[in-house]
């Protein structure tokens, strides 16, 4: 188990350098735009969105070198990207430069959304996953806060603060690729490519107690229904392409990518000064990081399902008083306290499940395609919702955008109560036999 924990922190390490180049922008995001004299409109779709749409084409192509190259080569592509995008966005001296190294950097986190997680589900054992899985997750959050951190003690070193701010992701991502190297290729993705003995090996190292040809038998035994050139868009893979879709789609109309980009500016527009804003945003990230914590330590306790549950509620609560909160004129401390209610429920909520999720529920030898098939799902919405954040706020105010995320919460509630099944301590090939042969669940644990 110690080297199964190693193995996938050191994967999950991606998910650092993701949360820490999503979020490292809303320090110098203001600045940019003053300096560039960019319009709402180009500063959301090129300066900041550019990034995003990385993302999406990361996302909506990496299932193809997790599949083809593997889920470790591609960890290490992944490192590498961070490294090229951090140290040429602090190099650039105009929007396009700047942007097109956005991009690169775009691309490693979408991907990284696929091969992550794919990696850290396959080697784990079943009632462990959704904690090793989580970690992903965690230090997704863990990258954000440090961002937000760094932002706050780079912000007064000057005009060139904003180069600091984002090409000081260079250091962690150059050290997280170092340590991709170190780790097995997963036994699963072995096993699809029918590359036996290598399989046989890894599983040995992951436990060396068990019968290493008997789990091999059983993990093949998943795909003997398998047609050749199968894809996830055939009937029979339809409710688990659902699930992937609907998770994906509510988690960004919660509104929390738009949350983390402008948190600053959000802050500021409720009355906040720029400096308080900022140590808002690092309590922001802390309050991400406290209640991720707690939900990484009850998804394989409670399940999947419970933890969407509290999620929902906690985001309608959260999202109706921050919408009142820009109505009504709340001032002081209110938006704050709110803000960490609404970052509290996504953390222990959607934050913990949707990359557990997406990686458990389609068959070994598709997995990479449906986990890309969900994660450009998430990252289009990621890039199209944030980009719009600046006009919306100015068109029909911030008070209004909320209101419209709560009522999109109401709607995800209904799809935990009578669509999402519970995933939690049941082996992968299993699950993926259940969920492929019914187009719902039998009953609530499958």
């Amino acid at each position: 188990m110690k080297k199964i924990l190693v193995w996938s922190i050191t994967a999950a390490l991606a998910g650092f350098l993701f949360g820490f180049d999503t979020v490292v922008i809303s320090g110098a995001e203001k600045k940019l735009q003053s300096l560039w004299e960019s319009s709402d409109v180009f500063h959301g779709t090129v300066v900041i969105g550019m990034a995003l749409w990385g993302t999406v084409v990361g996302a909506m192509l990496g299932g193809i070198p997790t599949n083809k190259l593997g889920r470790k080569k591609t960890l290490i592509w992944i490192g590498i990207l961070y490294t090229i995008s951090a140290v040429g966005s602090a190099m650039a001296n105009d929007p396009y430069t700047f942007a097109a190294f956005r991009f690169i950097g775009g691309l490693g986190v979408g991907a990284s959304t696929i091969a992550a997680p794919a990696y850290i589900s396959e080697i784990a054992p079943p009632k462990d996953r959704g904690r090793l899985v989580g970690l992903y997750q965690f230090n997704i959050v863990l990258g954000i806060l440090v961002a937000f951190l760094s932002n706050y003690l780079l912000s007064g070193i000057g005009e060139s603060a904003w180069r600091w701010m984002v090409g000081v992701e260079a250091i962690p991502a150059f050290i997280y690729t170092i340590f991709a190297l170190s780790l097995p290729k997963s036994p699963r993705w072995l096993l699809t490519k029918s590359r036996n003995d290598e399989a046989g090996k890894v599983l040995k190292l992951i436990d060396p107690e068990k019968d290493v040809e008997k789990l091999m038998l059983e993990i093949q035994e998943e795909s003997k229904g398998a047609s050749s050139g199968e894809n996830i868009f055939i009937k029979k893979y339809r409710f688990p392409l659902l699930l992937a879709f609907l998770i994906a789609f509510f988690n960004q109309l919660s509104g929390i990518n738009a949350f983390l980009y402008y948190a600053p500016r959000i802050l500021i527009e409720s009355g906040l000064e720029e400096s308080s804003a900022l140590i808002g945003s690092i309590g922001v990230g802390l309050a991400n990081l406290i209640f991720t914590l707690i939900g990484i330590n009850l998804i394989d306790r409670l399940g999947r399902k419970q933890l969407m549950y509290y999620g929902s509620i906690g985001y309608i609560v959260s999202l109706t008083l921050v919408s009142c909160a820009f109505f009504f004129n709340w001032g002081g401390l209110t938006m704050p306290i709110l803000l960490f209610m609404f970052i509290g429920a996504h953390a222990i909520g959607q934050g913990t499940v949707i990359w557990v999720f997406i990686s458990e529920i389609f068959p070994n030898h598709l997995r990479s395609s449906g986990q890309s098939f969900g994660c450009s799902v998430h990252w289009i919405l990621a890039a199209v919702v944030p980009s719009l954040v600046p006009v919306l706020f100015t068109a029909i105010g911030p008070g209004t955008v909320f209101a419209f995320f709560a009522f999109m919460m109401v709607l995800q509630l209904l799809f935990v109560a009578f669509m999402m099944p519970e995933t939690k301590g049941i082996s992968l090939e299993e699950l993926s036999k259940k969920l492929v042969k019914s187009k719902k669940p039998k009953v609530a644990g499958l």
